[in-house]
């Protein structure tokens, strides 16, 4: 253990904070819980000067892309600031009392609650937007859940800076003492999923890390939710009439696209099927840049070698172009058939500036190929007006949470509407991890029977103004 890292003691000490935290932060209004958000924006945004090198000297990622990442992080905090002063997210319903009904109905009035304390563990490749300070946080406390971060070790300096402005931000905005926290180090993780007062986790990692953290909240005495997002492969499909159309500008779309940030992006495109003797095979490799960023630690980079070397080892696989520790790009291909044959071994996923053609004969060789694919965060066609692609879109949709149509799926825009989940493996749960939407995960229903006005919560009294349904009826 370093001595950075945090006790179990210490750990104990943290969630029983933010559990003594959790019933004044469910009970502030809406219009509080934006104020601490947005306070913690805006120091985020005058300390950018401060973060950005830091984080640009732990991490080894451009000062321009890591600019860029705080302002998705303050973006995102306010976001869901706006969200919640709007009141959508308490999914209000109210069904006043009917007698006539069959049978006869009494006065029901339900509505979303906090979970209670929040354990958030902490990315690698995002040091601000899934970090500390990210989306996991911010949704978490938007709705009212008090967090204890556990801060990832590959950038453990920026971690700690960025806890201080969030702890100091809500503070100066009135937030209870104890809704926020950090720990660092590998046991203070396990103890942290295994405190009694924790009510949920989120987690954003490798597949084998979130996975030992999900089995275990789920052996615990009391199981709690594990919202986990792990790997994920991307596929994209081209078809041939696209292949023909624009080979050559695909050949450069998919090699900035899987190549970007040494491609440590949860949404690089790590399996592309293209038709047997395709324009974009033929052009891709002049437009793999020779060298990429350098990647986020030591160990990513070895490991992100050996898993390319190990697809490259697979009976039917072709080397194209091999990999380096120091982070040059892999470029395979493999023909759907050998894919067909070894695709278990062939879809685990590569971290790192990787990628995998698929050469396809026919749509049956197609089709099959993504019918062998594991559950993806997103999944890309590349097809024209005259293709027939329905099958092929509910094939593609059984496997993913986001499908694109055109385009290159790294860059993850925080809106609304957007969803960044998918089936298994790339997370473990229904919810989206980006988004206004990504607060539902922290929340859970209640109904109130029969209960005086003065007892109900504000939006659930007749008088509220808020957006419910009432009666049946959506009222604005």
């Amino acid at each position: 253990m370093s001595g950075a890292d945090t006790t179990a003691e210490a750990v104990r000490d943290a969630v029983a904070r933010a559990a003594a935290a959790a019933p004044a932060a469910a009970r502030a209004t809406e219009a509080e819980r934006a104020g601490w958000l947005r306070a913690i924006a805006d120091d985020l945004d005058a300390a950018r000067d401060a973060l950005v090198p830091l984080a640009a000297r732990e991490t080894g990622l451009a000062v321009s892309r890591l600019s860029g990442e705080v302002a998705r992080t303050t973006g995102q905090l306010r976001l869901f600031a706006d969200a919640i002063e709007e009141g959508g997210h308490l999914e209000v319903v109210v069904d006043h009392a009917d007698p006539s009904s069959a049978p006869p109905r009494p006065d029901l009035r339900r509505m979303l609650i906090p979970l209670g304390p929040v354990a958030v563990y902490a990315a690698s490749n995002f040091p601000f937007a899934f970090s500390v300070a990210g989306g996991d946080t911010a949704s978490a406390l938007a709705v009212g859940c008090p967090v204890v971060v556990k801060a990832h070790p590959g950038h453990a300096g920026t971690s700690r800076a960025t806890a201080a402005i969030v702890a100091g931000a809500l503070r100066r905005a009135g937030a209870p003492d104890g809704a926020f926290a950090l720990v660092e180090g590998f046991d203070a993780g396990l103890a942290l999923v295994d405190a009694a007062p924790v009510r949920a986790a989120a987690f954003t990692g490798s597949l084998g890390g979130g996975r030992a953290l999900a089995d275990r909240a789920a052996a615990r005495d009391e199981p709690i939710p594990f919202f986990g997002e792990l790997g994920s492969l991307n596929p994209v499909v081209v078809t041939p009439r696209a292949d023909a159309a624009r080979g050559a500008e695909l050949a450069a779309g998919l090699a900035a696209s899987y190549t970007l940030g040494a491609g440590q992006f949860c949404t690089k495109p790590g399996l592309v099927l293209v038709p047997a003797g395709s324009a974009l095979e033929r052009e891709l490799p002049g437009q793999v840049p020779g060298g990429t960023a350098a990647m986020l630690t030591g160990s990513i980079a070895e490991g992100f070698v050996t898993g390319a070397r190990r697809l490259a080892g697979i009976p039917g696989v072709e080397e194209l172009i091999a990999p380096t520790v120091a982070g040059a790009a892999a470029l395979l291909a493999v023909d759907a058939p050998d894919f067909a044959a070894s695709a278990d071994d062939l879809t685990a996923e590569v971290f790192g500036p990787a990628t995998l053609l698929v050469r396809y004969r026919s749509a049956e060789e197609r089709d099959l190929a993504v019918a062998a694919l594991p559950g993806s965060l997103t999944a890309t066609l590349h097809a024209e007006p005259e293709d027939e692609v329905d099958a092929l879109v509910d094939l593609l949709a059984a496997r993913a949470g986001r499908l694109l149509f055109a385009g290159w799926p790294t860059g993850v825009a925080v809106a609304w509407a957007q969803h960044h989940g998918g089936p298994w493996p790339a997370t473990t749960s229904q919810h989206t991890s980006v988004g206004v939407t990504a607060m539902r995960r922290f929340q859970r229903p209640i109904a109130y029977q029969d209960a005086p006005e003065e007892i109900l919560p504000a939006p659930l009294r007749d008088g509220w103004s808020g957006p419910r349904r009432v009666d049946g009826r959506l009222r604005a």
